[in-house]
């Protein structure tokens, strides 16, 4: 078989999985994840055939898959990919362009240049921002608290870049105690320290309490959050950041998910966010891109580029580059499937996607306190945090909705103790797609 029959076959492979994302077990069956053993092979002295290899992966592979790429997975905020963005993926695929630059792609650079655009405008965000599509949240956080502690290192007349850590001033780093995991990640590789950042009670909500927040200077950073991660609130922008950057201090916004909400009508839940230095947000949550495309946006080009400047004697660019604003140098151009996503939404259908999943989380939460388990937030977005009667009654309905194969959503832990979490983000989701999983929790009940 060759090259061009190699694709096709891929082609017609995966074609098939993605018909009947509908119908497959969300979670693989005990049976499935068995046989991936398959895969447990010496390696071969002499290679196989492409083909044998293809149709191995196909045969075990897909059926041991979670299929947050259909319409039935209430798991994590992850959607499911856009035939608009995967089609582009697939032939940027083909490119294989090391899209660092404008040498090494003039077509990447340029479609990238347009994703960042067209971000900026649907986000409503400071247009003269730097746009880095990275690999993950985690790695543009990473990048943006980077450049945020140059920059304040840089009001103190400290030169990060050159004279790193050793005597440097202090700087000081403020979070919700909410902070998602990933922040606390980016701050620990960035030797912060854990134990060092101050952490503000949050309310009933999981937001920041302004009150309660220590005095700001021109030495820190805060963290605010567009999105908690388990009830989907905001903090309260437009009467902190105001105060922060009065004070002189670097405001950075981790919005993973929540940042969408700016591009709908929901757009209220994040008045003043734009006053902020910097911020993150993923593709393959709302904007139901591939995985490993996210963005990290900062207010000021220099500042990011300044840290993540990687001119070599062999390849210089100019500072917006990619490989100049982000973590990698040779990397595929994970903005694409973003550009396609935009370009096939369009405002319109953005604001739609957002939208629609708030309505269907609505109703969950709805027909869940009618069912008698207890709704813990206020539904104000696309996550629903629910409990059973007791702690024990949570985790037989979480055990059973799991074990179904119908549907596949997660637990997770609120205010110290156990409960499940409801989330909507695949654009795949329909009303009989909600309407099965009540049904489902309706059967089983908040007994469990």
């Amino acid at each position: 078989m060759n090259e061009l029959e190699l694709l096709e076959e891929a082609d017609r492979r995966a074609r098939h999985y993605v018909s009947g994302v509908a119908t497959q077990r969300v979670f693989p069956s005990a049976e499935a994840i068995s046989a991936l053993a398959e895969f447990d092979e010496l390696l071969p002295e002499q290679g196989h055939p492409a083909v044998d290899t293809l149709a191995l992966m196909d045969r075990h592979g897909s059926p041991a898959t979670v299929v947050n790429n259909g319409p039935n997975y209430f798991g994590f905020v992850i959607g499911a990919t856009l035939p608009a963005a995967a089609a582009a993926e697939r032939l940027a695929g083909a490119w294989d362009q090391c899209a660092s630059t404008f040498d090494g792609s003039p077509a990447a650079d340029a479609i990238e240049k347009q994703a960042a655009k067209w971000l900026l405008e649907v986000l409503d965000l400071p247009r003269e921002a730097a746009v880095a599509f990275g690999t993950s949240a985690t790695a543009c956080g990473l990048s943006a608290l980077a450049a945020a502690r140059a920059d304040v290192l840089a009001r103190q007349g400290w030169d990060y870049a050159e004279q790193g850590l050793m005597g440097a001033p202090e700087v000081k780093v403020v979070v919700p105690e909410t902070a998602h995991v990933t922040v606390r990640k980016a701050l620990q590789i960035l030797g912060f320290g854990w134990a060092n950042v101050i952490k503000v009670p949050v309310d009933a909500e999981g937001r920041l309490i302004p009150a309660e927040m220590p005095q700001l200077d021109d030495k820190t950073i805060l963290i605010l959050q567009a999105g908690e991660v388990n009830t989907g609130e905001f903090d309260h922008f437009a009467e902190i950041i105001p105060v922060a950057k009065a004070a002189g201090a670097w405001v950075h916004v981790d919005g993973a998910f929540g940042l969408w909400a700016r591009a709908s009508a929901l757009k209220g839940l994040t008045e003043g966010i734009e006053g902020a230095d910097s911020w993150t947000t993923d593709g393959h949550k709302w904007l139901n891109t591939p995985y490993d495309g996210a963005m990290a946006i900062c207010r000021d080009p220099q500042a990011l580029a300044r840290v993540m400047n990687s001119d070599a004697a062999y390849s210089t660019a100019s500072a917006d580059s990619q490989k100049n604003l982000t973590l990698e140098f040779s990397r595929r151009a994970r903005g694409i499937p973003i550009w396609a996503a935009l370009r096939s939404l369009g405002r319109q259908g953005v604001a739609a996607l957002v939208e629609k999943h708030h309505a269907q989380a609505q109703q969950i939460g709805a027909a869940l306190q009618d069912a008698g388990f207890d709704v813990l937030n206020r539904v104000v977005l696309n996550q629903v945090l629910v409990r059973g009667t007791d702690d024990a009654a949570t985790a037989r309905v979480l055990q059973q909705v799991q074990n179904s194969g119908e549907v596949w959503f997660g637990g997770t832990v609120w205010q110290g103790r156990p409960a499940f979490r409801i989330s909507l983000s695949s654009f795949r989701t329909e009303q009989e797609n909600v309407d099965r999983l009540i049904a489902l929790l309706r059967r089983i009940g908040p007994n469990g």
